[in-house]
């Protein structure tokens, strides 16, 4: 018997697709009212935000990219006979002047209902995934997820959102920016630093910055610091999801992967071959929020924008 005829009449498989400016991720669940069980779950890189910060547009190759992985995205979410199927697409698609293109031809070639996220948006849906399933708490929460082309940074109590930001602050858009050298120099390093430092500062006023008591961190960037942290390889989610990690390992690990070249970053355990482009500015990125933060820990989390989505707008998508 499939998972839906086991359940109740509202029950059904549900698609999400995150198509960001870094990676483009698949998840495929069984909901039933406010339970959800993951059955599928795959991430590849595409860089689909190449060249936006500097072009304004996204190229061809990038596009292409994402066409070729969702090409075997399509065919598993055939097979689950999923009721509803949507994509959310992020920082690049809404920075480019082509991105409602892009999207018009995702849906059309893959039936997936296309949501253009803006930043409160992709915030609101970010909180949702990783705060569903907890018990509430009345300690104001961050959650942060460092993107392709954005940094995301929403604060909460009680499941329920009460500030919420999307910088210009991405893997993608500061490597492009600072990372001219392999391995990056110092004065890069410093600039790249400098300039997120900048920005998350002015993006998230002090009073909102020192009221949090706890953080949790999602998506790529996060769950690849704490494989680092436990050289794990292979990739073990069930390790990664609440791992603890500390400024002092964060400040560890951002030092030894600026001190390697690329090729020498490919090869570090827990990182997937395809992120080490990106890495350095990922974790100057991460360790910069914990510092304007104030945190000594945070914890990482596998519950991302993928289940937000598959909570917020997967029914919804299913009774237009």
């Amino acid at each position: 018997m499939t998972a839906r005829s086991q359940a109740g009449p509202e029950a059904m498989n549900v698609a999400v697709v995150d198509i960001g400016s870094n990676s483009t991720r698949l998840l495929i669940a069984h909901l039933d009212g406010d339970h959800l069980d993951e059955l599928v779950r795959h991430s590849n890189v595409t860089r689909l935000g190449a060249g936006v910060d500097r072009d304004g547009h996204l190229r061809d190759d990038a596009m292409e990219r994402v066409f070729t992985t969702l090409d075997d995205y399509h065919r598993e979410i055939e097979e689950h006979d999923c009721r509803s199927a949507v994509a959310v697409l992020t920082s690049a698609v809404r920075d480019s002047a082509n991105g409602r293109q892009f999207a018009r031809e995702v849906q059309e070639r893959y039936g997936l209902v296309p949501h253009v996220l803006t930043g409160d948006q992709e915030a609101e849906l970010t909180f949702l995934g990783a705060t569903s399933g907890r018990s509430t708490s009345d300690i104001p929460t961050l959650v942060l997820d460092i993107g392709g082309g954005s940094t995301e940074l929403v604060i909460g109590t009680d499941h329920e959102v009460d500030f919420h930001v999307s910088t210009q602050a991405g893997v993608v858009r500061q490597t492009e920016r600072h990372v001219h050298t392999d391995p990056p120099t110092e004065p890069e390093l410093h600039e790249l630093t400098e300039d997120v430092r900048a920005i998350l500062r002015d993006a998230v006023p002090k009073s909102r910055r020192e009221g949090v008591g706890h953080g949790i961190a999602v998506a790529g960037t996060a769950t690849s610091v704490a494989a680092i942290a436990q050289k794990l390889d292979p990739y073990d989610p069930e390790r990664v999801h609440g791992y603890m990690l500390d400024t002092t390992e964060c400040d560890r690990i951002l030092g030894e992967l600026a001190g390697m070249t690329l090729a020498q970053r490919r090869e570090v355990p827990g990182l997937h071959p395809d992120r080490a482009p990106t890495i350095v500015a990922g974790v100057a990125i991460f360790s910069q929020v914990l510092s304007l933060f104030g945190l000594e820990r945070i914890e990482i989390s596998e519950h991302d924008i993928l289940r937000g989505a598959a909570l917020g707008l997967t029914r919804r998508t299913d009774q237009q």
